[in-house]
């Protein structure tokens, strides 16, 4: 069943133990545990860095050793005392060119010694708490740097692969492949091969058979079948050679030049911190990503502290550096191995480590057997996926490439650091040059001169600006459209002293775009409505841009100064009277069922809201035109049809808000939302006229608006004053304007790839509710589906509605998704309708819809079954109480459909039920039961709503 307690209870009871007074009570006896999960994954993440610690010791020339000590120690010392639990650090490809470049100019014995110091700078920036500055590097110039590293592997290695020795650097191993091919070794060509296309083959096994085998690491497949192959046949080859422990050479005094010595510790300091840190947070994304149900413990592993993390690292490297192993960093691969397998806690790191431990105490004999050709080829496959395609377009779509590709020669030419430090100094110089570049363009359209202003409008662009302002001929209209956010004193002065010029010549200057109020629109030096008051508050200036020349006469269709999205930042905007006064009246007549408000104070004046065509609207030199279809309407009939034709403007959801009567924090009712006095009684009927459909995916519908009948004067004017059709022209022409060139290359993507959410989102059509919104989602992670009292019909041909089963269906069977929610809200105009229903009530559609909510109505009316509640409070009301039931409800009718049951039982699919209220703004979160509620008696099936900020996240 669906009904739940909390995790905590506010009066727990347990027997205490009573001790005298002259014996302490005993200690209590904690066993360390280890979840078998963390066992799993220890050893999934040690198959895979056995071999791969192998191979890169081999690339960087270091005894082999070395890479063992620095595998288990970056298990066990970062795994311990760093701040990414799931991180599994140890020799990482990333630092293969730096350390072979350190062996082969200091030796083995000052690399270590390099090594402990590189730790020692480690910790003294974890203590300095600078880990986030270092997420300040541009991703362009740290994928650059690691594919860097990636080509010079690869080239590398390729020799070994072909049977030679490789060079120092790229340059002569480059030069050096002719020579090299022209006597390659069939036999180490023979096993790299056969190591290559396991390694590529394996991940690829379809069917049952292929999900089995795929939990067997492809690196440990591949070396494994090289070496059996080597082995059975005999082949001559290079082999593993561990030498005795005995004979492991630890680190040294530091011998060589200071600054030679410096520029390596720095070098080494900033690969290894910079690969950890990206590294924490891309395993904090896999975690988010991993599928669970939020109380579970795999998904209360807490997020990185990259402060302690950074320390970690350098105490890993102090320890790796002193025994004689490499330096050591995060490790992408072994990572996500970690996360992906299943590990919830840092045990899995650190027990990875202890496996290592004792394979190169315990396995010698092995790991002798494997041959080197197959090493290199591990590597070197590791090197080429380093140079990540998606990293490459990534890069290019942000118009970074450059940054990219300098970094990247950098790196395979001269070295980590000087390649890193081009790549920076291009980085700066590119971020430069998209701050001055401003570009100006004018042309003519029907008689009007358009000047377009893109990026920042700065003194140097002022030249360029004044020459094409004065291509815009005397007595004409201009328009200047400023397409940016910043502009300085210097280009003020120059728009300020053309807009005067021009105006005194007759002609007349229209200025739009987004920008702070400069003083330079005509309109701030009239202050009307809420536009001031907005502007004082550093809104930005949304004067509405001209879409098309305007008419004789035309006004704007209201003095609405508010950007879109404003109702999420304290909208508070004002229709002025004068511009009511043009406006159509609204309706008066009711049903006869429907009971109004009577307030005086908030019903209109008749004479500000009589509709009366050719009056003067906000502007003194436009009016408001108004097209009347039929003739004048009586007080009680219908409200005449009338049609408004406007200049458009930018608008969007802020408007479309407020024509559905939104209530402003200012007048917000209070957290009970009840139905009191001053609102109206809502019924079917009432709830009919403002939907036009029972299921939908529509997000603007009111039927569900509860605080429909309390709209103040100023919305019922910009009912009357603006057609819906134009605002959602507006709120159309806003978004192309502003969002879609944000966003255009995301939606790009998803027509490629098709639609893949995670999710199917169950919920009310009422228009307060925005799913996006309070899941913080964005395109492609949702599938959404509204209607009227976000209701599930159960499945059966009697329900009589199959859009919502289909989606469903669809959701889970096509999309495979792998979590549904229903989502129900505080003052459900639906939930009322059911409250107020009264029998030999007409079989309206809405009615016949309602009848899918019935089991709730008597799910809540039974006094025998726990009733649904809200963690910490009772329901404020009646209708709260109905709606809280409705989501436990409609979670039972879910687990009817037969997709639905069939993934749950496969456990594919997770169920949750979450409540949002409006008036506070905070959703609740429906948890699973256990048996006992707090408040003692209820148990089963009521259903405890927890606050989400309640949730337990924390490790």
């Amino acid at each position: 069943m669906s009904a739940c307690v909390p995790t905590r209870t506010a009066h727990p009871t347990h027997t205490e133990r009573v001790h005298q007074s002259h014996s302490p009570p005993p200690a209590p006896r904690r066993r360390p545990r280890i979840a078998s999960a963390d066992v799993s994954a220890a050893i999934a993440v040690f198959l895979i860095a056995l071999p791969l610690s192998l191979g890169i010791a081999l690339a960087t020339g270091a005894p082999l050793q070395a890479g063992l000590v620095a595998a288990a120690v970056g298990g066990i010392v970062a795994g311990r005392v760093g701040g990414s639990p799931l991180q599994v650090s140890g020799p990482a490809a990333g630092l293969t060119v730096v350390t072979a470049d350190l062996i082969h100019r200091y030796g083995w014995r000052t690399t270590c010694a390099i090594t402990v110091l590189a730790g020692l700078a480690q910790l003294g920036l974890g203590c300095l708490r600078v880990a986030r500055t270092a997420l300040a590097v541009s991703p362009a110039i740290v994928h650059g740097m690691l594919a860097g590293i990636g080509i010079t592997i690869a080239v590398a290695q390729l020799h070994i692969v072909l049977g030679g020795t490789p060079q120092s650097s790229v340059l002569d191993n480059l030069r050096a492949l002719p020579a090299q091919l022209a006597r390659l070794q069939p036999a180490a060509v023979a096993v790299s091969l056969l190591t290559l296309t396991l390694l590529l083959l394996w991940p690829r096994i379809p069917g049952r058979a292929g999900r089995l085998l795929h939990k067997v690491p492809a690196a440990l497949v591949a070396v494994t079948g090289a070496t059996a192959v080597a082995s059975l046949s005999a082949l001559t080859l290079p082999k593993v050679d561990l030498p005795s422990w005995s004979s492991h050479a630890l680190a040294g005094l530091p011998e060589g030049p200071v600054l030679g010595l410096a520029a390596a510790v720095l070098t080494t300091t900033m690969v290894c911190s910079v690969q950890s840190l990206l590294g924490a947070v891309a395993v904090d994304k896999l975690i988010a990503a991993r599928p669970g149900p939020p109380g579970s413990r795999a998904a209360r592993v807490g997020r990185s502290d990259l402060d302690r993390e950074l320390l970690g690292q350098g105490a890993a490297n102090i320890v790796s550096g002193a025994l004689g192993g490499l330096p050591v960093a995060g490790v992408a691969v072994r990572s996500s191995a970690n996360v992906r397998a299943g590990a919830v806690s840092r045990n899995s790191t650190m027990l990875h480590g202890v496996l290592v431990v004792a394979a190169a105490l315990l396995m010698v004999p092995i790991l002798d057997l494997i041959p080197l050709a197959s090493l290199a080829a591990l590597v070197m496959a590791v090197g080429i996926q380093m140079v990540s395609l998606h990293h490459i377009r990534t890069v290019t779509r942000h118009r970074e490439v450059l940054v990219y590709a300098v970094t990247t020669l950098g790196v395979v030419s001269l070295g980590v650091l000087e390649g890193v430090t081009i790549g920076v100094a291009v980085a700066v110089a590119v971020a430069l040059h998209r701050l001055t570049r401003t570009r100006i363009t004018h042309h003519e359209k029907e008689g009007v001169h358009h000047v377009h202003v893109r990026g920042q409008l700065t003194f140097l662009a002022v030249p360029r600006l004044s020459r094409a302002l004065h291509l815009v001929p005397h007595h004409t209209h201009a328009v200047v459209e400023l397409d940016g956010s910043f502009m300085d004193h210097a280009a003020y002065e120059a728009l300020q002293d053309w807009q005067k010029a021009h105006t005194a010549q007759g002609g007349t200057a229209e200025l739009t775009g987004r920008r702070p109020r400069t003083g330079l629109d005509p309109a701030s030096e009239v202050g009307t409505g809420a536009g001031d008051s907005a502007e004082a508050e550093g809104n930005l200036w949304t004067v509405p841009p001209v879409l098309g020349p305007a008419l004789a006469g035309d006004a704007p269709i209201a003095d609405c100064r508010c950007r879109p999205w404003t109702p999420w930042r304290n909208h508070q905007c004002q229709v002025p009277q004068a511009a009511t006064a043009t406006s159509r009246p609204p309706k008066t007549a009711a049903p006869a069922n429907r009971t109004d408000m009577t307030n005086p104070t908030d019903t209109a004046d008749p004479a500000q809201t009589s509709g009366t065509s050719g009056t003067s609207g906000t502007s003194g030199t436009k009016s408001t035109r108004i097209v009347r279809s039929t003739a004048d309407s009586t007080e009680s009939g219908p409200a005449t049809a009338a049609t408004l034709v406007p200049a458009a403007g930018p608008a969007g959801p802020a408007d479309l808000a407020d024509a559905t009567a939104t209530v402003t924090p200012a007048e917000a009712p209070p957290a009970s939302e009840g139905r009191g006095p001053a609102q109206r009684k809502e019924t079917p009927e009432n709830a009919a006229s403002t939907s036009s459909t029972a299921s939908t995916a529509s997000t603007a519908s009111t039927a569900t608006n509860e605080h429909a009948g309390s709209a103040t004067p100023r919305v019922e004017a910009a009912r009357a004053l603006e057609p819906s059709g134009h605002q959602l022209v507006r709120g159309i022409s806003a978004f192309q304007r502003n969002t879609a060139p944000l966003v255009r290359g995301e939606l790009a993507r998803l027509a490629r790839e098709g639609q893949r959410p995670t999710q199917l989102f169950l919920t009310c059509a009422d228009s307060r509710l925005v799913t996006s919104m309070i899941t913080s989602s964005g395109p492609g992670d949702l599938f959404v589906v509204r209607n009227v009292g976000n209701l599930v019909p159960p499945p059966g041909e009697e329900s009589g509605d199959d859009s919502v089963a289909a989606a469903i269906e669809y959701a889970v069977d096509v999309l495979e998704v792998r979590s549904v929610t229903v989502c129900g809200h505080s003052g459900c105009g639906a939930m009322q309708a059911l409250l107020s229903a009264e029998s030999g009530e007409a079989r309206t559609p809405l009615r016949r819809w309602l009848r899918h909510g019935l089991p709730s109505l008597e799910r809540s009316a039974d006094d025998g079954r726990p009733r649904a509640r809200l963690a910490g409070r009772a329901p404020a009301d009646e209708v709260e109480q109905l709606c809280l039931t409705n989501v436990v409800q409609q979670l039972e009718h879910l687990r009817a459909h037969e997709s639905v049951a069939r993934a749950l039982r496969n456990g594919a699919l997770e169920l949750h039920g979450l409540y949002f209220h409006v008036g506070e703004a905070q959703t609740y979160l429906l948890t699973e039961a256990t048996g006992d509620a707090e408040d003692g008696g209820d148990s089963g099936d009521g259903g405890v709503f927890a606050h989400v900020g309640m949730v337990n996240v924390s490790p």
